[in-house]
């Protein structure tokens, strides 16, 4: 992250931020963290190496674990797979784009992810905020 945000990830962190529950909560600390790694594989993309690249895709495991989660197993697996599906794809995407060197897949594809994870994030808000009236 840097000092204005984050840089990779920001819908989904501004979205589990406005969330106020748990799974929300590590929802956000899971994308800062992958966000984090995002930011340093960029620096060793940019310079040709592909240090960083197990941390990042460790990270961006967690974070689509912790939406997952946070989506709800049946949900998830049923009328969220769709979702699903573009969470797992960008997150592919992602590691051909390093695993290649390719900076500009790079962030085409965490635009891709942030957008897919941030949807999910801010569809459960939608349904939780539903279910309470």
């Amino acid at each position: 992250m840097t000092e204005h945000g984050t840089t990779f990830l920001p819908l989904t962190v501004s979205a589990a931020g406005e969330a106020d529950d748990d799974g929300a909560r590590t929802v956000r600390v899971r994308a800062e963290a992958a966000d984090r790694a995002a930011a340093e594989c960029w620096v060793s993309l940019v310079a040709g190496c592909t240090s960083g690249r197990q941390t990042l895709i460790n990270r961006l495991h967690d974070l689509s674990e912790a939406t997952s989660g946070y989506a709800g197993t049946r949900w998830w697996l049923s009328h969220g797979s769709v979702h699903r599906r573009r969470v797992s794809e960008a997150e592919h995407r992602i590691d051909d784009a390093v695993r290649e060197g390719d900076g500009a897949e790079f962030a085409e594809a965490f635009i891709g992810y942030d957008q897919a994870v941030a949807t999910v994030v801010v569809h459960v808000r939608n349904r939780l905020g539903k279910s309470s009236t």
